[in-house]
């Protein structure tokens, strides 16, 4: 079995498409909310952030939605695992179909992001890693419909699909009150973009934060990030 190791918590792989990665991981950690009380996780994969931010949380119920039937059963055993089980729960569905009364302080999501690209020939992985146009609309939507009045969405792209995805939010209104450039290292351009979206106007706050500091070497800024969850760290 493909089991990943965490300082609190195991994460077991099997049957998901998409496996635990860096922008994953990234975004959990990163992801901020004063005191979050319900948090939801969009597309939860191995369910990997939903537990990430369960330890960050210890306050919080966290709720993870996920349409790949595998990925969901799985992100269920490693909830029934850990020691935050009963402040864990996994929907098998689309973000599209969840119905909730719950109003959520927290949403973070690691999406599919290669819109109108090539399709992935494993059709599972392809599910896990594309999207339609029209899915950004959507997860925008169900977002705002799902957040407190004083709740953050944050969400991890490359940059185009970023921009695109500030442009659409701001027919809800939301707004962009935090954005973190991801840089390999210093001499990278930036690949991705942790955005954070809000109901407020709050004032544009911008970063950059690099993985690496030479090669193979990763920054201390990571590893700072990451010291309460990696075994390494």
């Amino acid at each position: 079995m493909s089991i990943f190791k965490f300082k609190q918590f195991e994460v077991d792989q099997t049957g998901c498409a998409m496996k635990i990665n860096t922008d994953g991981v990234l975004i959990a950690a990163m992801a901020n909310h004063e005191g979050p009380q319900h948090i939801l996780d969009i597309g939860t994969g191995t369910g990997v952030m939903a537990l990430m931010l369960a330890q960050r949380f210890p306050e919080a119920e966290v709720e993870a939605v996920e349409i790949d039937l595998q990925a969901a059963q799985t992100a269920g055993r490693n909830f029934q695992s850990s020691v935050f089980n009963s402040r864990l729960k996994v929907h098998h569905l689309g973000i599209q179909e969840f119905q909730s009364n719950q109003k959520f302080d927290l949403i973070v999501s690691n999406p599919p992001f290669f819109v109108n690209d090539l399709r992935n020939d494993e059709e599972r992985k392809g599910i896990a890693r594309h999207a339609d146009q029209s899915f950004f609309e959507v997860l925008i939507r169900k977002a705002n419909d799902l957040l407190t009045g004083n709740g953050k969405f944050w969400i991890i792209l490359p940059v185009k699909q970023a921009d695109e995805v500030v442009k659409i939010a701001a027919k809800y209104p939301l707004h962009l009150i935090e954005q973190v450039n991801l840089h390999s290292d210093l001499q990278k351009p930036t690949f991705r973009q942790i955005i954070c979206l809000a109901r407020n106007h709050a004032v544009r706050e911008k970063s950059d934060f690099y993985i690496y500091e030479s090669f193979k070497i990763h920054s201390a800024s990571y590893k700072y990030l990451l010291k309460d969850f990696f075994l390494a760290f």
